[in-house]
């Protein structure tokens, strides 16, 4: 494993807060000052194909990335873009209604929640207050 590889995979282990490249590249780049945005993507890319990191599209947000490569899911802030996971039990009888359903070999699903988080609830109600 290349250095710069190694090290975009340390900083996304780093955090749980699912960022994106571009936060990746600002870790990236405190420990490895020459490293490009264009290898930071390139990283993440093979990280991803690779299963060391879990790459989430939701919506019509900014990509995220997250090192808990273990199936589960994510909910997304409407108002901040914040991503957390969902501590709930994930469940594969939807994906054997879907098979049925449809006559598709399914090889997974995700499932986009979204809502507001507290951060922005709290904000919210004093505004409101």
């Amino acid at each position: 494993m290349t250095k710069q590889k190694k090290i975009v995979l340390e900083e996304v282990r780093k955090v749980c807060t699912h960022p994106t490249a571009d936060d990746i590249y600002k870790m990236a780049r405190k420990r490895l000052p020459n490293i490009s945005m264009g290898t930071v993507y390139r990283n993440l890319d093979v990280l991803s194909r690779f299963g060391m990191i879990q790459k989430i599209e939701m919506g019509n947000a900014q990509t995220r990335f997250d090192a808990n490569t273990s199936v589960h899911y994510h909910v997304r802030c409407i108002h901040c873009g914040r991503i957390d996971d969902v501590p709930i039990e994930t469940t594969s009888d939807i994906e054997d209604s879907v098979s049925r359903a449809s006559d598709y070999e399914i090889l997974g699903h995700r499932m986009e929640f979204y809502g507001v988080c507290p951060y922005c609830k709290d904000k919210k109600i004093l505004k409101e207050g």
